[in-house]
């Protein structure tokens, strides 16, 4: 029950009763001083504090009223103010946005290091080599010796030439696949007037056999070398790693497309290509010599310069194969042959793996010539022994050079 302070009359109309009266009462309490008050005692008086004693602060963080603590929010503790990015520099009028990166090219050789009779020498280090650029030493950064599955095309020659040029090719392109492993990756590819594909890439050697069993009947007299191995680089671009290219040829072109110049320029910009060029026809060739009937060898239009013409077709096979660090067989007897596609196995099988960042950065499209010597630790040339104790007279081989990439490529 609500209590009324003396000398106040409160009278509520008739109209306010029940649930109504009630609220009424309980919301408001009239006081003498005229304020509403909740209360129905009077607020006890606040007990004097004594001097230097603080008043703890209310939770709210404020000080305290007549009706309870007023709210003053505690401020948050902040983070300290990260430091401000630098701003850009102010952009120069006139002077135009660029950009400067330098790129070195990594260059990667293939080497074999073969004796006069064509073995592999094994046991090397990477102190024993020494790489010229352009005259220029270059610092080996990735050296080790390898021997793996090879990934090759067989170019052969098939034309309606002389039989001793047919059976050569195709007597040779058996004996090479006598010496391939499972795991080499093989393709074969016969050239006349045009090139044929005759096996694409596999590991199949039946597809291989397949191919060379179809080299029956030549269907022209035309030998278009030139063509032939262009179209060959083309293809083998595509392909990932270290290829080779075995030219089974006499090494003349008759109606090619392509000049000389054309394709030399195609040889010597192929990348991680090299070609071993096997030639056909050298026995024909002696005997005919030997007997003053070379020019039978050749054209009506070109029997007076037959001789020249077929120094120029070995001269041909033997650059294809230096500018790409592979190298070129002549064989003279059918059991030659077999000693060629050996001694081509055991060195693309084996070899140096060596790399090394370029000390000319230019990207000017230059071609760069490449030297690979054998040096011993005083700085001298390395001399070889064999288990007697003598002296074995080695070769290097490796390609001749390099064509460096333009800064649009």
């Amino acid at each position: 029950m609500f209590l009324i302070r003396a000398g106040h009359s409160f009278h509520f109309p008739k109209a306010i009763t029940g649930n109504r009266l009630v609220m009424a009462l309980a919301l408001l309490v009239l006081c003498p001083t005229g304020r509403f008050s909740a209360q129905t005692q009077p607020a006890p008086t606040p007990t004097p504090q004594k001097s230097g004693q603080q008043t703890g602060a209310p939770e709210a963080g404020g000080p305290e009223g007549d009706i309870g603590p007023i709210a003053v929010p505690k401020k948050k503790e902040e983070p300290p103010k990260k430091e401000e990015a630098p701003k850009a520099p102010q952009k120069v009028e006139g002077m135009p946005n660029f950009s400067m990166r330098v790129s070195v090219p990594l260059v990667t050789l293939d080497v074999g290091v073969l004796t006069k009779n064509g073995q592999f020498v094994p046991g090397l280090h990477k102190e024993n080599f020494r790489i010229l650029e352009d005259n220029v030493p270059q610092t080996i950064t990735s050296f080790n010796q390898t021997e793996a599955p090879i990934t090759a095309v067989l170019l052969v020659e098939f034309a309606s030439t002389f039989y001793a040029f047919e059976y050569d090719a195709v007597n040779a392109s058996y004996v090479f696949a006598s010496t391939l492993k499972k795991d080499d990756w093989i393709a074969l590819i016969s050239y006349d007037i045009r090139s044929r594909i005759l096996s694409d890439f596999s590991q199949d050697k039946r597809n291989l056999y397949e191919g060379l069993r179809s080299l029956q009947i030549p269907m022209s007299a035309e030998t278009n070398l030139f063509d032939a191995l262009y179209d060959t680089l083309d293809r083998l671009e595509t392909v990932e790693g270290r290829k080779y290219i075995i030219l089974v040829s006499s090494g003349r072109d008759t109606f090619s497309k392509r000049t000389l110049d054309q394709i030399l320029k195609k040889v010597q910009n192929s990348k991680d290509i090299a070609i071993y060029a096997v030639s056909t026809g050298q026995a024909l060739r002696e005997w005919a010599e030997s007997h003053g009937m070379t020019a039978a060898l050749c054209g009506i239009t070109s029997r007076d310069s037959c001789g020249i013409e077929w120094k120029q077709a070995d001269n041909q096979l033997a650059s294809f194969a230096r500018m790409t660090g592979g190298r070129a067989y002549f064989p003279l007897f059918q059991a030659s042959f077999k000693d060629a596609f050996v001694d081509i196995a055991q060195t693309i099988r084996n070899q140096y793996s060596l790399a090394y960042h370029s000390t000319n950065p230019a990207q000017d499209g230059s071609y760069r010539k490449i030297k690979v010597e054998l040096v011993a630790p005083d700085g001298g040339p390395l001399r070889i022994q064999d288990e007697k104790k003598h002296d074995l007279k080695y070769t290097v081989l490796t390609r001749e050079g390099y064509r460096s990439k333009r800064e649009v490529e």
